[in-house]
């Protein structure tokens, strides 16, 4: 049995913030924390957690209690069990009146396995070897308790010799049982990566092959103490200097992460071996960070970073991605002395939500209508999954992307309708080509000042108001820079466009006079007659010439 005083301890040593927050996402809302209850479905939050009363509430289906309760309901344990699940959870030291339990002989054969591990790693050369020259420094070996794992028999007798229960060592995922019942090792001769919870306590293990196994890498499988969809590596380390610095990031592999730790960059961490899920979104809220997505530029990376990207702008993190180019990774430009490139990469973070509308649009043949249709369906389907404001901030730059009018993306948009708008862009693009051109060679803004006035630009002239404001991040500007489907012009062929631009405008303006009942009869006739025989001749001739017709 847990000894009382145990318990009591216990308590006092956690968060209930923590412990809810270890399992779902929890927002501030005053002095509390709210979230949508895990108990029933809601889509308004109504589930409250209070820090300072150390309990939790829903005043939708009413459920409550206190840590404990909370895991109890949450994981169906007995009361036992969610003392313990907390005790492996934040690293506790439960005592016992008689006996012990599954969870700390898991923990204790962890710890072992651990510490030979890390002994078996200095009596290795080929295991040594292959991380010095990966660049790891044997400070980030300790800092990181980096070991070997020799062969199947060299485990069994260590857990035989230190008379370590092999039932338990099946429970901590160090060892599995085949047919017949026969115990085997589940890692053997590999580089190890202990995996630690959030407050520091062993886990679980992820291998890395030296012999060439087809499986490069290997993790523990899913215990009582480990959930790869809710821990990520390195981060009880990378903890204090995320909640410092406000910021996360989210690499690939082991050795990524302690090459980022090695550089500087501590706020690193790793999935391991899966994708990130929903399941770490609490987590990952926890301190509220920017979240960095450090991904190699490969087509694997490119799709990962892609899905992980896509769920953190639904679930409105703040954050970019980075594509290590080259089919280089983090680990290997830190190791060539490249911290400052890698730095560099990290500011330059292309922000969530234009990298998943620019991704997803150019998955697509945009030349092709009925392609493009589809590029617009999707692009639509990600913004609605967005806040409102956020929506409508975007909305622009996914039009700018697509060559559509942003007048598309309205809620009663008739998709079977949008194929014959596709087709009728080409004015738009030659518009977006101008601005494009004076984004890149902003010396030519005063000649087309000097040419035009903004508003002949119509829907586009904001882009101009926001060009020469300066607001080269506004997403209107970012969509257009990255937009491929729109060229940059010579200066000859940016006048030869204005002038497209004016005659089309003023031949507009030439239908729309005669209804302008604004105008008197004698003004309509003057102004008709120097459009036809002055203004629009002498464009078409070659001549950049503007007319005043307000």
């Amino acid at each position: 049995m847990i000894d009382n005083a145990s318990i009591e301890s216990l308590k006092n040593s956690i968060d209930i913030v923590d412990v809810v927050g270890s399992f779902i996402e929890l927002r501030k809302a005053g002095a509390n924390y709210k979230a949508n209850c895990p108990f029933h479905g809601e889509k308004t939050p109504s589930f409250v957690v209070s820090p300072t009363k150390q309990i939790y509430h829903c005043f939708g289906c009413g459920v409550g209690g206190d840590s404990i309760k909370f895991v109890m309901e949450l994981e169906k344990l007995t009361y036992p069990e969610a003392i313990e699940k907390l005790a492996s959870m934040f690293n506790f030291s439960l005592n016992y009146t008689k006996g012990s339990s599954d969870y700390s002989d898991a923990k204790r054969v962890l710890e072992s396995i651990q510490t030979w591990y890390v002994k078996n790693l200095e009596h290795n050369p080929t295991a040594k070897e292959y991380l010095l020259n990966r660049g790891v420094a044997q400070s980030s070996i300790e800092r990181f308790g980096i070991g070997y794992v020799p062969d199947g028999n060299s485990v069994m007798h260590f857990l035989n010799t230190t008379l370590l229960p092999l039932p338990k060592a099946v429970e901590a995922g160090i060892l599995a049982q085949g047919e017949g019942g026969r115990y085997y090792a589940r890692l053997v001769e590999r580089i190890t990566f202990p995996i630690f919870s959030t407050s520091g306590a062993a886990v679980g293990f992820g291998g890395r092959t030296i012999t060439n196994h087809p499986a490069k890498y290997i993790n523990s499988p899913q215990t009582k103490l480990f959930n790869k969809s809710r821990l990520l590596y390195g981060y009880d380390l990378a903890k204090e200097s995320i909640y410092k610095n406000k910021k996360l990031i989210v690499c690939e592999g082991y050795l990524d992460v302690v090459m980022f730790h090695q550089a500087g960059f501590t706020e690193a961490v790793a999935s391991m071996g899966t994708a990130l899920t929903p399941e770490h979104l609490p987590l990952l809220r926890k301190g509220d960070p920017k979240i960095i997505l450090a991904y190699d530029g490969d087509k694997a990376g490119v799709a990962a970073a892609l899905k992980a990207a896509h769920m953190l702008a639904v679930a409105n993190f703040d954050g970019g991605v980075v594509l290590f180019p080259d089919g280089q990774d983090p680990a290997d430009l830190i190791a060539k002395g490249q911290s400052e490139a890698v730095a560099k990469l990290l500011r330059e973070a292309k922000p969530l939500i234009p990298f998943v509308l620019e991704k997803t649009i150019y998955a697509y043949d945009l030349n092709d209508p009925r392609a493009k249709e589809a590029a617009f369906g999707a692009a639509k389907q990600f913004l609605e999954s967005l806040s409102q404001i956020i929506k409508d901030s975007y909305i622009p730059m996914a039009a700018t992307l697509l060559g559509v009018t942003p007048a598309l993306f309205g809620k009663h948009t008739d998709l079977g309708r949008t194929r014959e708008s596709f087709s009728q862009k080409k004015d738009d693009t030659e518009l977006l080509g101008i601005i494009k051109t004076l984004l890149e060679k902003p010396e030519l803004i005063d000649t087309v000042l000097d040419a035009v006035e903004i508003k002949i630009f119509g829907v586009y002239a904001e882009y101009f108001n926001l060009l020469l404001a300066g607001e080269r991040e506004h997403p209107l500007l970012m969509g257009l820079e990255v937009n491929e489907e729109i060229h940059t012009l010579s200066e000859e062929k940016l006048l030869y466009a204005l002038r497209k631009i004016l005659i089309r405008y003023y031949k507009q303006k030439l239908k729309m006079l005669p209804r302008d009942s604004s105008l008197s009869a004698d003004k309509k006739m003057f102004l008709i007659r120097k459009l036809r025989t002055d203004i629009i001749p002498r464009l078409e001739k070659g001549e950049l010439v503007t007319y005043e017709t307000e």
